[in-house]
């Protein structure tokens, strides 16, 4: 029994190791490829200081690094955001993206930005968390209300997917009719991208997402008791209750910070967890949260890299390559439930 234990124990070591590598040799390449070409050398001598020529250095430390830096992070927290959607509903294809909060989110933060841009009030980070995590909470509302009314896994879907095309729907109209000259921009927001981040971006992402994380992993122990069932749970004393909300509200915050600085990504949160589950053939917690926050960041670094040189100068919207990898992710977990069921 040790030695197994003691297998297991090595392969998850051997596995993040792995995957950090991944995730490093993948930074390099954001930060070196590109419109203009950077070598390594030249990048090192960026972080080390010494000279590099301030157009090399503008590239790399304000342009490039900080973005490379928001699809890790933004990629891992949309990963667990879809590992605790799953857990909540127990279901593998549950998602912000599929479940239509990520939607609800990007119709609150549009809506208030037309409002501060006409209004000539600046629209900060703060502010666009604020109501990025306001959508996600009502879309998550709808979608719980619809749980109830609605019976089996698959309507829960498709309720969550009908919430999103209608909040869509109404974002795109929003965006349509706007007469200020300042939301062009916002045009690309609501595709989804990682352009335009700056380190203030960076630095308020990452207080919001560390946050979230540690919060999640707190609740680890209760996470894996609930798992294998409520009653289970309940018999250990893990407040059923209590635990619902928290996953809730991490899962929102964590969809809600995506949101506001990158827009809407599709199928990451529900992608992810279930290659993770797959690669460690573990559900545990403990292994699952760091594997899964991994995990997005690698996804999100390889679609980044993909949508910026693809067509370059052209630039993809990140859900548009996020979805050529993801969605078939999608179909294989429907096709293999089904066949489990049949």
């Amino acid at each position: 029994m040790e030695c197994g234990d003691r297998e297991k124990r090595l392969r998850y070591i051997t596995i993040f190791f792995l995957m950090l590598g991944i995730a490093l040799g993948l930074l390099a390449l954001n930060i070196c490829i590109g419109s203009v070409y950077i070598p390594l050398e030249k990048v090192a001598a960026c972080f080390f200081g010494t000279d590099s020529g301030s157009n090399v250095q503008g590239i790399v430390m304000q342009i490039r690094f900080p973005r490379a830096l928001a699809a890790m992070i933004l990629g891992g927290a949309l990963a667990l955001a879809g590992y605790l959607l799953q857990t909540f509903f127990r279901n593998p294809i549950a998602g912000p993206f599929i479940l239509g909060i990520s939607s609800g989110s990007k119709l609150v933060v549009a809506l208030v930005m037309i409002v501060f841009m006409r209004s000539a009030i600046q629209v900060t980070s703060g502010t666009m968390i604020a109501a990025a995590f306001i959508g996600a909470l009502l879309s998550m509302g709808f979608v719980l209300l619809m749980g109830k009314r609605v019976a089996g896994e698959a309507s829960l879907v498709i309720s969550g997917i009908m919430i999103g095309y209608i909040c869509s729907a109404i974002t795109d109209f929003v965006v349509t009719f706007a007469n200020d000259a300042d939301i062009v921009n916002l045009h690309n927001w609501s595709k989804g991208s990682f352009s335009g981040i700056s380190w203030n971006h960076v630095g308020g992402m990452t207080f919001v997402v560390a946050a979230a994380y540690i919060g999640t992993v707190l609740i680890s122990k209760p996470i894996g008791a609930y798992q294998l069932g409520e009653v289970y749970a309940h018999n250990l004393g893990v407040n059923i209750g209590w635990l619902r909300v928290a996953l809730v509200l991490l899962s929102s915050l964590l969809g809600a910070c995506v949101v506001a600085y990158a827009g809407p990504v599709s199928f990451v949160g529900v992608a992810v967890p279930h290659i993770a589950k797959r690669l460690f053939q573990t559900t545990k917690p403990l292994i699952m949260i760091p594997a899964c926050f991994l995990g997005g960041g690698i996804f999100c670094l390889f679609c980044d890299l993909l949508a910026r040189t693809v067509s370059a100068p052209t630039e993809f919207s990140i859900s548009t390559v996020t979805a050529v990898f993801g969605a078939p992710a999608v179909i294989r977990i429907m096709l293999e439930k089904k066949a489990q069921r049949g």
